[in-house]
């Protein structure tokens, strides 16, 4: 039996086909019992992990509900790893089992976070022997509870068949009937590739300076070798795509020979270098994207992939009430899909060129329509801001800022850091590689040379 600290006393049931059903029925109390406080909080919800063993044993098996045929597997031979679950909301936590497969932990802590960043421990041991870890009696609270793996018990990795988390609060969103039949669906994580649901979508700004592969120093043809690695479902651009007046001869002399190849899959929007095109503002940027640029008629437009709701705007012009009019219509037609909106001047900005309050506006409506993501370019670098509203105020209601300057343009330095700024990088190029799931986000931010240089948080809708 595990050594306990003060927080928990666990109980160990023996994995077997009986101990399952047994300890199902337990997890469904009928009303009156003295447990019927206690809810099922983590099935089905945005789950994270360290890694995987493939992509058979992803992190979302572990709460689909099936805990004979789906686990999530981490990989072989390497401490420490963690699986994480989001529970949507921070809520106080009063148990958690862990259904070990035979790659089990000998050392681990259950931790609880509000953030995903500040852990608190509430349960370890040093002693744990696998099968079923009933750990009954914890106190704390958070909206992210993750198992953290310090010691294996076994020369694999760490494997769990489900990993459940209860507390005396509801559930924030329904979740499914927990059941032992082999034939349960798993939820698609926000880590997964394409499938279940979820999709993978490439995003970078601030592209194609005018140089080319045969350059060693030239950058976007060695962010756009990692667009094509990852393959996603779409590619948005968050402007100033080709520098540095946005001319039609340069886009094709540049753009064209390394993000070009994209092009029939990319939803672009224009940047302040587009408007600098002689032959008219953002002449060259339409000419080259055709009728990508223009899908609706005008330089701003959206679309739906999956349980989202895309918003391409253009910042050059959010003087005009035309696509505020337009913004605000077409957010309140949108039916229930998560919201993502991207174009390229950041009202929030760590970066040399600092927050652009031309963008205030647009953040009030999105705001209002309850958006969760925001993507920008204009600053040459990488930060991300955790959920605030329009006054920069921390709000689990408002939205994820995340800058992605970093597509090819000369590299800006950070000089402000702004309030709720959560990560920043300069001096690196690179490509975020966005995980759309059901009900939740994440991402990742891949360098050219295919390393992860950042990983985010794994967010749920609004």
């Amino acid at each position: 039996m595990p050594s306990t600290t003060p927080y928990s006393i666990p109980r160990r049931v023996p994995l077997t086909l009986t101990g399952i059903a047994l300890v199902l029925a337990g997890s469904l109390v009928p009303a009156g019992r003295a447990e019927a406080a206690e809810t099922l909080l983590s099935q089905g919800r945005p789950v994270a992990a360290s890694s995987r063993h493939s992509s058979s044993y992803g992190p979302a098996m572990a709460v689909d509900g099936d805990l004979v045929s789906t686990r999530w597997a981490s990989r072989s031979g390497s401490r420490p790893q963690w699986i994480r679950v989001d529970l949507g909301a921070v809520v106080p936590i009063s148990r958690v089992r862990l259904f070990w497969e035979a790659a089990y932990g000998r050392a681990y802590r259950i931790q609880v976070s509000d953030d995903a960043s500040a852990w608190t421990t509430v349960y370890s041991t040093s002693a744990g022997d696998g099968g079923l870890d009933d750990l009954t009696g914890l106190s704390g609270s958070g909206r992210y509870v993750r198992v953290y793996g310090t010691a294996r018990g076994t020369s694999y990795g760490y494997s769990l068949y489900e990993f459940q988390v209860f507390g005396g609060a509801p559930d924030p969103t329904p979740t499914p009937t927990a059941t032992a039949s082999p034939t349960a669906s798993p939820t698609a994580s926000p880590t997964l590739p394409p499938g279940g649901g979820g999709f993978v979508a490439a995003a970078a700004g601030d592209i194609a300076a005018p140089c080319s592969a045969a350059s060693a120093s030239c950058a976007h043809p060695k962010t756009a070798a990692q667009v094509e690695a990852m393959n996603p479902a779409f590619v948005m651009t968050m402007g100033d795509n080709q520098y540095n007046e946005g001319r039609l001869s340069d886009y094709q002399k540049y753009y064209d020979q390394s993000w070009g190849r994209f092009k029939s899959k990319t939803r672009p929007v224009p940047g302040n270098h587009e408007t600098y095109d002689p032959a008219g503002a953002s002449a060259g940027y339409k000419s080259y994207f055709g009728s990508l640029a223009t899908p609706q008629g005008k330089t701003y437009y959206s679309y739906d992939q999956g349980d989202w709701h895309f918003v391409a705007l253009d910042s050059n012009n959010f003087n005009q009430a035309a696509q505020l009019d337009w913004l605000r219509a077409d957010l309140a037609a949108n039916t229930g899909k998560c919201v993502a909106a991207y174009w390229h001047h950041p009202l929030f900005s760590s970066g040399s060129h600092g927050n652009d309050p031309v963008s205030r506006p647009v953040w009030k409506i999105l705001y209002d329509a309850r958006a969760d993501l925001v993507l920008n370019g204009h600053d040459h670098h990488y930060e991300w801001f955790a959920p605030q509203n329009p006054d920069a105020q921390a709000d689990p209601n408002g939205m994820v800022e995340i800058i992605g300057g970093m597509g090819g343009a000369s590299p800006y330095p950070v000089e402000n850091v702004q309030p709720n700024s959560r990560k920043r990088l300069t001096g690196v190029y690179g490509v975020l590689k966005m995980n759309f799931a059901p009900g939740a986000f994440s991402w990742q931010l891949i360098g050219t040379d295919g390393a992860v240089k950042d990983t985010g948080p794994t967010y749920a809708c609004h």
